[in-house]
């Protein structure tokens, strides 16, 4: 009897376990574990990395890449591409700064056209990539260079100070002892998530990506989703300009250098394929938060700067050769 009942513990135990394993068997599984992995690597190489003033730098570093790279994933799941998120970043946050200082305007106001611009501008490029036929390569590469240019041109290239205290909240604010801007991208996160998950545009959109003839004969507006897309995109690197503006205390043109690609590089780590159809927002969310951990990481155990990029880019190459390996494999 009491080997039955040691056996009947036994099987049970095992159904238990069985159902844990398949429970944590999801999509982004893989890059949680690197991610823990890692926390832990940095951890045993220097103690102080759990305590809550260094995970709060990592919530507020990473926060800003997760917002882009929530958006870059919308454009690359339809197989596109945006480069100008970084020098959307520079252009807003001086806007934004320009409209409060200089204009004088309140600060509800300055951020509604902000983020109105924001979207003007990418459904400019929604339209030359939809309408003219215009590579996404080359017209986000444009704005790249007229964005960044014209950021500073706003005040030749001068900072612009003296922003109202109370707009300080929004990037330097806490709410339990979490960063405001974090809450911002747990909001947007879930927003995104649900949209492409439970919605019908969310469909059209892994459609778009997956195959776009395929879409086109199934009747879904190929123009109108990708035109979404990209005013997302745009919208969300007004959102990250706003809070740069407000982390730093002041309009600064020289923010955001090659931002869009720390953005790529969050959203292929996170699983997004390059060749499109294929992404989520908490792989995005994930891969922003390695990297945030493996830069903070690195400070901490003290790489040279000079090497934190190098570090990067191997991650970076890594993740786009198994996305490539993987589609052939699929194919």
């Amino acid at each position: 009897m009491r080997n039955d009942n040691v056996d009947n513990g036994s099987k049970k135990s095992v159904g238990v376990l069985k159902k844990v394993l398949s429970a944590i068997k999801f999509k982004e599984a893989n890059i949680l574990i690197a991610l823990v992995v890692l926390c832990l690597f940095f951890y045993f190489m220097n103690n102080i990395f759990f305590i809550p003033a260094n995970l709060q730098i990592i919530l507020r570093w990473m926060s800003n890449f997760a917002l882009l790279g929530i958006g870059e994933t919308l454009v690359i799941i339809t197989g596109g591409i945006d480069l100008s998120l970084g020098s959307m970043v520079a252009f807003t946050n001086m806007l934004v700064a320009y409209l409060m200082v200089d204009m004088g305007l309140p600060i509800w106001l300055s951020i509604i056209i902000v983020l109105l611009v924001s979207c003007l501008i990418g459904l400019f490029h929604g339209v030359f990539v939809t309408k003219l036929r215009v590579p996404a390569f080359i017209i986000t590469l444009g704005t790249l260079m007229w964005a960044r240019g014209l950021a500073s041109y706003i005040k030749r290239g001068w900072i612009i100070s003296g922003l109202p205290e109370s707009f300080f909240f929004i990037g330097q604010g806490e709410i339990f002892g979490v960063p405001f801007q974090f809450l911002v991208l747990i909001v947007i996160a879930i927003i995104v998530a649900f949209i492409l998950r439970f919605t019908a545009l969310g469909r059209y959109i892994f459609a778009v990506g997956g195959n776009i003839e395929a879409a086109r004969l199934s009747g879904v507006h190929i123009d109108r989703v990708r035109i979404f897309c990209y005013m997302a995109s745009s919208f969300i690197a007004g959102i990250t300009g706003i809070i740069i503006a407000s982390r730093l205390s002041e309009g600064n043109p020289a923010t955001g250098g090659s931002w869009e690609l720390w953005a790529i590089a969050a959203s292929v780590i996170g699983g997004t394929s390059l060749f499109g159809g294929r992404g989520t927002i908490l792989g995005t969310v994930i891969g922003a938060s390695i990297m945030g951990v493996v830069v903070n990481g690195m400070v901490l155990i003290r790489v040279s700067s000079y090497l934190q990029d190098v570090v990067l880019g191997i991650i970076l190459i890594i993740a786009v050769t198994y996305d490539t390996m993987r589609r052939r494999k699929e194919l």
